[in-house]
């Protein structure tokens, strides 16, 4: 039980640190420097002002010193962090593959929110994710290392012979090279049988929530809901259900 509250408060830091990289990276500034501090006055931040989830609820969700509003985007991504961080912990335990998937997961929720936020999916976290999770996959997860390769090479393959097709065929770009590159990390580290369940899961639940957001919108939003957090969410759901979805699969043919 105290190890579960401790991967849960580590999934809370780790989430607060996370928060800087969606804000800073897409400005191209440093994660690291200034401290952080308040959007709108700039003061820093006091160490018992930057308590994950507890800091927020104590400050009612307003800066002390100016009493601007601090978006309730910072307690939601220390959250979803320390949740995964829990679950992954139960999973796995106190283990060096709880880190390396924890660590995985911790990028795709940066990835999420930024893409969220700006449509992009930043290469410095997919460029060097690529072959950095590619290796993590083969010599600390243990998969079979042509598997990874596969996955690699298709994950990124899928997606740009989709785009170059439909490019092709409409006229305009309907997949950006972000997601493409982010796909390509996921197969690397996942292997190319994971594809399966994580375009199936994501194209599902993209065309659901795109449909919805026009219906409600009225009005055409192809580019207004990124495919970068759908293959993300897909990513994660595979790393819980994932084994079940292929044994499943498997005993049908």
């Amino acid at each position: 039980m105290l190890l579960n509250c401790f991967a849960f408060v580590f999934g809370a830091a780790i989430g607060s640190f996370l928060n800087v990289c969606i804000f800073r990276l897409p400005a191209k500034t440093s994660i690291i420097k200034p401290a952080s501090r308040c959007p709108h006055c700039l003061h820093p931040l006091r160490f018992y002002d930057n308590i994950p989830l507890i800091s927020f609820i104590f400050l009612r969700g307003k800066c002390r010193d100016c009493g601007g509003a601090i978006s309730w985007r910072y307690p939601l991504v220390e959250l979803i962090t320390a949740l995964l961080a829990l679950l992954l912990f139960l999973k796995f335990g106190p283990t060096l593959i709880f880190f390396t998937f924890f660590i995985f997961t911790a990028v795709l929720i940066v990835i999420t929110f930024i893409d969220l936020d700006h449509q992009i999916i930043p290469d410095i976290l997919t460029l060097p994710g690529i072959p950095l999770f590619f290796l993590a996959a083969i010599f600390l997860v243990g998969v079979p290392w042509p598997e990874a390769l596969w996955g690699l090479f298709i994950g990124g393959g899928v997606l740009f012979a989709i785009a170059f097709v439909y490019e092709f065929i409409a006229k305009r770009e309907g997949m950006g090279g972000g997601d493409i590159k982010l796909l390509a990390m996921i197969g690397g580290f996942f292997g190319w049988k994971s594809l399966i369940f994580i375009l199936l899961v994501s194209s599902f639940t993209g065309a659901v929530v795109g449909i919805t957001a026009m219906i409600i919108k009225g009005k055409d939003l192809k580019y207004a809901v990124p495919f970068g957090p759908f293959l993300s969410a897909a990513a994660i759901a595979y790393i819980f259900w994932g084994d079940v979805f292929m044994r499943v699969l498997l005993s049908r043919y």
